[in-house]
């Protein structure tokens, strides 16, 4: 007769361990990369009016912030700025020499969020709390 293991093999009582491991090690990656993540976010206030009364056609002294879509990111006074330390240098000279201006910011259909984010977010720190974004009707 024809036996793949002998009748007294001890080894044939001892579980095998490798799926038990394999799960170990998928829940320990698992929560490796999901534990560390950080979300940042940033407070927008919204004003609660109607709708025709908030959008109203923009004043002619103004600076004037582009979000754009493309190489240029980002442009004052439809001037293109390349980096966002250029950017944010032309801004602020701006700024002082015209402290009063409000400032209205106007961004592509195509622009990167977060490049509208960072407009805020620098808007923000410098409290500059005047801002007005541009809206197209429909």
């Amino acid at each position: 007769m024809i036996q793949s293991r002998p009748v007294n093999d001890e080894s044939s009582f001892v579980p095998d361990l490798t799926p038990l491991l394999d799960i170990i090690f998928i829940v320990m990656v698992f929560l490796l990369l999901t534990a560390n993540i950080q979300i940042q976010t940033m407070e927008v206030a919204i004003p609660q009016t109607e709708e025709s009364k908030v959008l109203n056609p923009a004043d002619e002294d103004m600076l004037a912030i582009t979000v754009l879509a493309g190489e240029a990111s980002w442009a004052l006074q439809g001037t293109p700025y390349p980096d966002w330390a250029s950017f944010t240098a032309a801004f602020m000279e701006n700024r002082q020499r015209h402290p009063n201006k409000p400032v209205v910011i106007a961004a592509d259909k195509q622009a990167s969020v977060e490049n509208m984010l960072k407009v805020l977010a620098f808007l923000q720190s410098n409290n500059i709390n005047a801002t007005n974004i541009v809206m197209e009707e429909e």
